[in-house]
């Protein structure tokens, strides 16, 4: 990730080319799809700023900060074989300014802890992306998360969850601020630190979710996210879709 400010084509030698599946549908497939994309990005004199990286078997993903000729934040995910990345996913977004709790989309904690969570957490995580953020069930929403010491990253939200069950509610009159999950594709874990993946809407139009959790004392305490449009398929430089 680091190559990407400078350009360096030998940075993505830790992809195997010949097994290598892009879901970036905006980046062409395999390593010299990569080269000539650190190379183009490297123009713009890129700042790469990894913030938080995981593990979760054969995955790793990471929370990442960049600034090209604008400022995105990211979440990225590779899966491995034999030391070598054989799979991408990734969801980008303008980075935006501090959220009304007074939060950065990156600030907060990064350490690792209670590994031997990370199944439960794991578990956690998928029930309440199906009950809160799919069903949208937030009676059951004191269950799930530490409203005295929770903190919102997202530039949207806010700690008090108000803005949270507005723009999920079904039956919110405000359009423009509505978003609908609609599938969990993958749910990454490491200790405290869960990913989820899902798809949906944001205003009818596609996109992708990629939601940061920590979790403390069974409850979430914590929260980042990314959100990103889907392009139409005829756009696609690949054909392997986002998720």
């Amino acid at each position: 990730m680091k190559g990407i400010e400078t350009g360096d084509p030998s940075s993505v030698s830790v992809v195997n080319e010949e097994k290598y599946i892009q879901h970036n549908p905006q980046t062409h497939e395999g390593s010299e799809g990569l080269a000539e994309l650190f190379k183009r990005l490297s123009k713009t004199s890129p700042r790469v700023n990894i913030v938080r990286v995981f593990e979760d078997g054969d995955f790793v993903f990471a929370h990442t900060e960049y600034d090209f000729a604008t400022r995105n934040i990211g979440f990225e995910i590779f899966r491995f074989e034999s030391g070598y990345a054989v799979e991408h996913w990734d969801n980008i977004q303008k980075r935006k300014e501090l959220n009304s709790s007074g939060h950065s989309m990156v600030d907060g904690k990064t350490e690792v802890t209670d590994h031997e969570m990370t199944e439960s957490n794991r578990s956690f995580i998928k029930s309440f992306v199906e009950e809160i953020l799919i069903q949208g069930n937030f009676d059951k929403l004191n269950g799930y998360i530490n409203q005295e010491n929770y903190t919102e990253h997202s530039p949207n939200l806010g700690d008090n969850l108000v803005e949270l069950k507005r723009i999920l509610s079904r039956s919110s009159n405000d359009t423009s601020a509505f978003i609908e999950y609609k599938k969990c594709h993958r749910i990454l874990a490491e200790g405290s630190f869960v990913l989820s993946v899902c798809e949906g809407y944001v205003n009818q139009t596609h996109s992708s979710f990629f939601d940061l959790f920590h979790l403390k004392g069974g409850k979430i305490i914590e929260h980042w996210d990314t959100t990103e449009a889907i392009p139409p398929c005829s756009e696609w430089k690949n054909s392997n879709g986002k998720f």
